[in-house]
């Protein structure tokens, strides 16, 4: 599967890459929201987002992809350093599929990744 990595600090790129690699998907990175709008096509499987992004933040590009009947469908995954009670639900609000808070566990991230995009492609089939 295709995944969109959206971070704006390069180790943490690399690292979610490198996990993703080792299981199994291809990835593509952006570094801001605004870099990311343009990687939409052809659309990824899911897109895993940072919240705090120069140019565009993840929230912004996350009610951007929600909003677009084209992209709406692509499960939108938060992984940010903000973890307070009203961030979470900011990132809901504008239609984040999942949220996960740094620093993370490599083997939790990829079994949510894994569940979100067993729905993604559920849907699809339907």
């Amino acid at each position: 599967m295709k995944i969109l990595v959206v971070e704006d600090e390069s180790n943490i790129q690399h690292i979610l890459k490198y996990n993703l690699e080792l299981d199994g998907h291809t990835v593509d990175l952006a570094s801001t929201g605004a870099e990311a709008m343009t990687k939409l096509n052809p659309l990824p499987d899911l897109i895993l987002m940072d919240v705090m992004m120069p140019e565009m933040n993840g929230l912004e590009a996350c009610l951007k992809i929600k909003s677009d009947p084209s992209t709406r469908q692509i499960p939108v995954f938060m992984i940010t350093a903000k973890s307070q009670l009203g961030d979470i639900e900011e990132a809901f609000k504008v239609g984040a599929d999942d949220y996960l808070t740094k620093p993370f566990d490599p083997t939790t991230l990829s079994a949510r990744i894994e569940e979100k995009l067993e729905r993604y492609k559920q849907s699809l089939e339907s």
